[in-house]
């Protein structure tokens, strides 16, 4: 584009000559312009995430590392839709989810292994190699005889490839609903060759020679290459940990440069015909120092994840732009801090160099090695030698003294994602007394679904019939509060507020939690729990540790629930904290009676977790009638009456008749054992007579017993309601 404007610019101008040079001038900026990019070095990013770009290279990873890998195959989103019931009278809602299918590269060499994943931060596989949502994992680390992925193969057919020689990971219908419902931005944390220990250059350049014992790239945990020049890799190194490397008739040699040993060979006095020799080293020793000192150096910390850190060197910090040297490695803080104080200690020496010109080179001089000077302090690095015709002229660099022993330093706070292990499901299935706004026909039950930490995503719920499990929906992701009673909870009348009652509950997760109320929260109907049968409200709840909580102030047999709350309940006994996060269960798909099972599958659940109805029939059960009294009449005759209640009525309104509830008011009044009577009565009215003749052939005919009364209700009967004792 910049060649035929400026050539039509330049003949406008200059005629041919001036669209000639308007000409050449185009084509030198098109040059610039629309040059193809060459290949870089390594360099250190900030931690990217899961890409797909033609033309983006698939580092060399070397050690641990943390990265985001190329997404090189993928299904289409596969959607899936359920149906949500209700809560408290609201529209069964449909929702839809979705999932992926697809593979990601990390590595264009073998890993041994691989760790954690984060997806949007989070983690989504832990160290347990555990994935945090529903889906299927499979690593293929990079050898030449790693198999075709199944899933590629089914989709691809003979086509598929086995991307050998390229380490890389293959999800399968990867649960997105965490993510919002598209493939979330990816980070891998991978162990290369050597992933547990240091990095050497023997991994880095394999082709090249080393000395023997070669040492260990100086606190490197891990290092990413993305190709491009050998010696762009190098000299990435070289900023940070010194190498020395020599080309000749044997290859590449390389090695890391070492500190003054045991042996160091001092050089010969200078050829003394060389008048200018003294001078010329004297010049080079005085070169100027360095325009600016290396201060600080950034790398990816494995203390915190692989976030990039910064570790600056010690000293005062002169005026003017620090030096910040990038190193694409894994490092600790203190190895960081050891490499940034090394480096800033080599630039303060490094302006002194000097040429040593000797007439017969010792065969055990090569570059690398470690010299001293005849009468001069210090230590000297071979650089390079050169024959002159007038001798070998040895290029020397003064070598920096010892920086002092590794100071500790601290990488800064983190805040890691938690990395839970899925627990499984635990369940519950109960009915319980009906509210008043609740319909009298229709049986009240929920389930309960909790876990041992938050890492639980929900379990899809099912109702048990017979062979076959019929889908009731989903639990969601929020946990019940529940557990069991740690200890006996002590019979109870039921007829006032206890405060200094209390029962002891062991929920299954520690990180739940129950709050304290007043009696005016009581009242309101805060804070009940479901104890086996009975409905319990406390004002207190004191956490005592490891999910252990005492439960004080009670208010028992609410809702209708004093029979069970006059036996009592021994430890063990399920206890159900009511509030918004149980599942209402439709009694259309789920039978109130004994036997009913209820099961739950979660992600962790190998199996269906089932947990039995308990309470059925309870919510259209009529309460026990109460205030029993009993008059005498002038003929002996003894008047029994009672209190009417009515199921979901328990307010006591003041100047309102108790509802009747049922479909009709009736009564069943018996003599002797309540489950087999020795005579029994049906009124349909809250009261009965009963003459002395009457009750004195009773007690003749089957000697002492009770006189009680239950309710009928449309459903079941209440509990008795003792009346009178008769003797």
């Amino acid at each position: 584009m910049a060649t035929i404007i400026l050539t039509a610019v330049g003949s406008a101008i200059g005629g041919p000559i001036g669209g000639s040079i308007g000409a050449f001038i185009g084509q030198q900026i098109d040059a610039r312009i629309f040059a193809p990019k060459g290949r870089e070095g390594p360099r250190l990013k900030d931690l990217t995430i899961s890409t797909s770009s033609y033309g983006q290279p698939i580092p060399r990873q070397f050690g641990r590392m943390r990265v985001g890998g190329t997404v090189i195959w993928s299904t289409d989103l596969i959607e899936s839709k359920r149906k949500e019931k209700g809560r408290k009278g609201q529209p069964s809602t449909t929702v839809y989810s979705y999932s992926a299918s697809f593979a990601v590269a990390v590595s264009s060499t073998p890993i041994d292994r691989l760790g954690r994943i984060w997806a949007d931060g989070a983690l989504l596989r832990g160290v347990q190699d555990d994935l945090k949502v529903g889906g299927t994992l499979r690593v293929y680390r990079g050898f030449g005889d790693d198999p075709v992925d199944p899933l590629i193969a089914a989709a691809k057919g003979g086509l598929a490839p086995a991307f050998r020689d390229c380490a890389y990971v293959v999800f399968e219908n990867l649960e997105l609903g965490d993510y919002g419902n598209r493939i979330p931005a990816l980070s891998f944390e991978i162990f290369a060759d050597g992933g547990d220990e240091t990095v050497s250059l023997a991994q880095l350049v394999p082709g090249a020679t080393f000395p023997a014992a070669e040492p260990p790239l100086a606190q490197t945990r891990g290092f990413a290459d993305e190709g491009g020049a050998l010696a762009a890799t190098l000299a990435a190194i070289d900023q940070v940990i010194p190498l020395v490397v020599a080309s000749g008739s044997e290859g590449l040699t390389i090695a890391t440069r070492s500190t003054p040993g045991d042996e160091v060979i001092t050089l010969p006095e200078q050829l003394a015909n060389d008048p200018g020799a003294q001078d010329e080293a004297r010049i080079k020793q005085r070169a100027g120092l360095p325009e600016r000192t290396p201060a600080a150096l950034r790398y990816y910390d494995e203390e915190r994840d692989y976030q990039t850190g910064v570790q600056r060197a010690a000293g005062e910090r002169k005026a003017g732009r620090e030096l910040m040297i990038d190193l694409p490695a894994t490092l600790t803080a203190s190895g960081a801090r050891q490499l940034a104080n090394d480096s800033a200690n080599r630039a303060r020496w490094q302006h002194e160099t000097v040429t040593w010109r000797i007439g017969v080179l010792d065969p055990r001089l090569t570059p690398g090695s470690i010299v001293r000077l005849p009468d001069a302090p210090g230590h000297w690095l071979l650089r390079s030698w050169e024959w002159l015709d007038r001798g070998i002229a040895l290029e020397l660099e003064r070598l920096a003294p010892e920086s002092g022993p590794p100071r500790p330093t601290d990488p800064g706070e983190g805040l890691p994602p938690a990395d839970l292990i899925i627990p499984q499901t635990r369940l519950a299935a109960f009915e319980v007394p009906p509210e008043a706004s609740a319909n009298p026909s229709s049986p009240v039950m929920f389930a309960a679904a909790s876990a041992a930490n938050s890492a639980w995503r929900g379990a899809a719920l099912f109702v048990v019939q017979g062979a076959a499990l019929v889908e009731l929906g989903a639990t969601g992701s929020r946990r019940s509060v529940m557990g069991t009673l740690s200890s006996p909870l002590a019979p109870s009348s039921a007829l006032l507020f206890e405060p200094q009652a209390e029962a002891i509950v062991q929920l299954v997760a520690e990180d739940l939690a129950l709050a304290d109320t007043d009696l005016a929260g009581l009242t309101a109907g805060a804070n009940r729990m479901l104890i086996g049968e009975e409905l319990v409200q406390f004002s207190q709840a004191e956490p005592l540790g490891a999910g252990l909580w005492r439960l004080g102030g009670l208010l028992r047999g609410r809702g209708g629930t004093e029979p069970a709350a006059f036996f009592g309940h021994p430890a063990g006994t399920a206890a159900v904290f009511i509030d918004d996060s149980l599942v209402p269960l439709d009694p259309q798909l789920v039978p109130s009676q004994a036997g009913t099972q209820i099961a739950a599958i979660g992600t962790a659940d190998v199996d269906a977790v089932i947990a039995q109805l308990a309470n059925p029939g309870l919510s259209r059960r009529p309460p026990c009638p109460v205030h029993a009294r009993t008059t005498l009449s002038a003929d002996g005759t003894a008047n029994y009456r009672w209190t009417r209640r009515a199921r979901g009525q328990y307010r006591w309104e003041d100047g309102v008749d108790t509802p009747l509830v049922e479909e009709r008011e009736a009564y069943l009044v018996g003599f002797g054992p309540a489950d087999a009577p020795h005579a029994i009565w049906q009124p349909v009215v809250a009261q009965f007579a009963l003459s002395a003749a009457e009750r004195a052939a009773l007690v003749a005919s089957h000697g002492p017993g009770a006189l009680w009364v239950r309710q009928l209700g449309t459903f079941d009967r209440s509990a008795p309601l003792l009346l009178a004792s008769l003797s």
